[in-house]
């Protein structure tokens, strides 16, 4: 299992969160809600747990 901080704009967490998803390897076990960043009124982050999926998933 992989744990990944990303930061960016609400859209692009958006993007990825939804590729994520879509992706066939990779299975995602929680995608946190988004936070903003400190200091900023642009840029915001979110946490999410991934893992690779298994041949049976697919």
């Amino acid at each position: 299992m992989l744990k990944v901080r990303v930061m960016g704009t609400k859209k692009d967490i958006k993007w990825f969160r939804d590729l994520l998803r879509d992706c066939s390897r990779i299975k995602v076990i929680e995608f946190s809600d988004v936070y903003l960043n400190k200091g900023t009124k642009t840029y915001y982050r979110a946490y999410i747990e991934v893992e690779p999926r298994k041949k049976a998933e697919e």
